[in-house]
């Protein structure tokens, strides 16, 4: 194994709070870390832990640059700091390995190279998700998509599980973020078909939640509750995840209950209690 390395580290959402003591210590002990976080605050607590050797990866999102050629550019600079020789730390937003394209991709690139790399993990959107609706995904399942994935690849749902849509305010958005305002970076039309595609499987009236975790901690989590036929008119920025709670009950196989010696009412109330 060649003598440089990448860790790749999860910040969480709010790294001044949620920065796991694992991955702290990759950021200290690093000889080059490269960082994306979302806020000032989060990126003065990843300085602090390693001052002179730290390069905020933010300014490559120059407006209008399409967002493959800036994740190619920072791959490129991750793979040059492992190919010189350095301990090399990529420290992202929420979880490394949830919805970010760049680490995937840098470990598959000096991995390639007989370099040794590894992912640490931290906080995610999903993480927040769970625990500011106080959901228990175990109970009812969990389907995750990527919204534009779902609507393109025409998945198919389970609506006795609960759904969760990542990106339903970028859906169209294939430029960098910086580019185009919050309010811009979307279009309608990716709303409308959304919600037509969803009535398939869902009533018209069913309460669906968009979802923004909090990225400073003394604001709030956004938890806004709508009807799914009014979600094309709802307000959605490039942070917005759509949850879809179950419309109905999953059915129980009541064989399968006498096999395992469980009675329907015990296996309802196991479930209700988890």
């Amino acid at each position: 194994m060649k003598s440089g390395s990448l860790v790749v580290v999860g910040a969480g959402l709010r790294p001044a709070d949620h920065l796991t003591a694992e991955a702290a210590a990759a950021v200290r002990q690093a000889d080059r870390v490269l960082y994306l976080v979302c806020d000032p605050a989060g990126e003065q607590a990843l300085r602090q832990l390693n001052p002179r050797r730290s390069e905020f990866l933010a300014p490559l999102y120059a407006a209008g640059r399409p967002l493959p050629a800036v994740y190619d550019e920072m791959v490129d600079r991750v793979a040059a700091c492992v190919r010189g020789g350095m301990r090399t730390c990529l420290a992202m937003y929420g979880h490394p390995g949830l919805l970010v394209v760049p680490s995937h991709r840098a470990i598959r690139r000096v991995r390639g190279e007989g370099y040794a790399a590894r992912m640490l993990p931290g906080v995610s959107a999903e993480d927040c998700l769970f625990a500011d609706l106080e959901i228990d995904p175990a109970m009812t399942g969990w389907q995750s998509y990527w919204a534009a994935d779902f609507l393109i690849c025409g998945r198919r749902v389970d609506p006795t599980s609960a759904v969760v849509l990542w990106g339903v305010g970028g859906m169209t958005t294939w430029t960098a973020a910086p580019a185009r305002s919050q309010a811009g970076a979307w279009e309608r039309d990716s709303l409308d078909l959304l919600r037509d595609r969803l009535i398939r499987d869902y009533p018209p009236d069913h309460e669906v939640v968009l979802y923004e975790a909090a990225v400073h901690p003394v604001s709030p989590p956004r938890i806004s509750r709508v009807p799914l036929a009014e979600l094309p008119q709802s307000d959605v920025t490039l942070a917005t995840t759509l949850y879809i709670p179950p419309s109905r009950p999953a059915p129980i196989d009541e064989t399968l209950c006498a096999r395992l010696h469980v009675t329907r009412a015990a296996f309802e109330a196991l479930r209700e209690e988890g």
